[in-house]
């Protein structure tokens, strides 16, 4: 049931919501969590759980049971069909995580929600927020079958299109374009590439990333002109056949879903207003290349949650414009990062014998493969 009254109210029931929840509750803060959807979701986009991303999970004692539930992966490859043109190891990262931990999204949701519940937290399903006034007591926020709450401070961590963000007034900026199109998609495959390492392919006509899961599943995510609504297995099909491996082409056994989706590289103007706080997609969204996108949420929340219940416990509300000041310039080097790796894989054929070439020089030097390593893990955001 709704409360009337909270210390923080958290809106979305993500990663990046859960884990700022998470966080707060370990700390004492009383904090309510609230969903529009009527129950978890069983799938979703993310597939990476990175290096610095776990060492976070373990401050809030979410690290060990999800590392139990996905794929330690030493490598990360770049590919153009048969031939590889760039691996980046793992092994060596100065972290007790030195891997990439290949899960679903839904499962380290479901991870961080029993990490809640045994906090004594719980996520309120469905509650639709229609908006918020606030003024320097905290904020009313409002929801779709009338119910309100006043709340001290309160999270947005409900994505992309934030209902926070845009009831609080906060420009989301970026470019006025539909954005890019993506076909996302769990299935089987007949394939020789390793299970336990993400392999990003370069194709003309863009990326596609093959990252295998847990009990034989991989996601499938490829950048494309324009997404079928509903991506079947013939689409799917040729897009392996296009942009995969040649010589031993992928060979779908089974589809168990589909979907698509449009990203927009954009960043809100500020992380705060006022009480309002964002995080996640909610204040950054970029292209999924490099997996980057679910580690910074996650990241962002933990060092919100506990800079908020260090101003709840009288430390100055000033701190939490530092957290804006430090975390933003954090989102513009990821988004960066991200269009960087989207254009590797969309130069033109004159360009690419180039392009390959530069790729396997990286890939022979071992300076360059640490400091990309490095920056896959997020390990570069590790406090100094």
């Amino acid at each position: 049931m709704m409360p009337q009254r909270t210390d923080v109210l958290v809106v979305g029931a993500g990663p990046t919501g859960l884990a700022a929840a998470v966080t707060l509750a370990r700390r004492g803060v009383e904090v309510t969590v609230v969903d529009r959807a009527a129950r978890p979701p069983v799938t979703s986009r993310a597939a990476v759980v990175h290096a610095y991303t776990l060492e976070v999970l373990d401050r809030i004692g979410a690290a060990a049971p999800l590392v139990d539930r996905g794929i330690a992966s030493p490598r990360f490859t770049v590919r153009d069909r048969d031939r590889m043109l760039l691996s980046v190891g793992f092994g060596d990262l100065p972290s007790r995580h030195p891997y990439a931990l290949l899960v679903s999204q839904s499962v380290t949701e479901a991870v961080l929600t029993d990490r809640l519940t045994a906090l004594g937290g719980q996520v309120l399903r469905p509650y639709e927020m229609t908006g918020l006034d606030h003024d320097a007591a905290g904020a009313v926020v409002r929801f779709a079958d009338g119910a309100t709450v006043r709340a001290r401070w309160v999270i947005g961590a409900d994505g992309m299109r934030s209902t926070v963000r845009e009831s609080a007034g906060i420009r989301f900026g970026g470019p006025d374009d539909p954005g890019e199109s993506f076909v996302l998609a769990d299935v089987r495959t007949r394939s020789a590439l390793p299970r336990d390492e993400v392999s990003l392919f370069l194709a003309r006509s863009g990326p596609m990333v093959w990252a295998p899961l847990p009990d034989g599943v991989v996601r499938l995510v490829a950048s494309v002109a324009e997404a079928p609504r509903e991506p079947d297995a013939g689409y799917l099909q040729a897009l392996l056949d296009e942009r995969g491996p040649a010589r031993r082409p992928d060979r779908l056994t089974d589809v168990l879903w589909t979907s698509r989706f449009r990203i927009h590289h954009r960043i809100a103007e500020r992380y705060r207003l006022g009480p309002v706080l964002l995080a996640g997609d909610a204040a950054h969204v970029h292209s999924p290349a490099g997996g980057q996108g679910m580690n910074l949420g996650i990241q962002d929340a933990v060092v919100l949650g506990d800079t908020l219940a260090d101003v709840l416990a009288g430390r100055p509300d000033t701190l939490l414009d530092e957290y804006s000041a430090a975390r933003r310039p954090l989102a513009e080097e990821v988004v960066g990062f991200a269009g960087r790796l989207t254009r590797l894989a969309t130069v033109p054929p004159a360009g690419r014998p180039l392009r390959d070439l530069l790729l396997r020089a990286l890939s022979r030097t071992p300076s360059a493969r640490r400091r990309l390593a490095l920056r896959l893990s997020g390990l570069t955001n590790r406090p100094g």
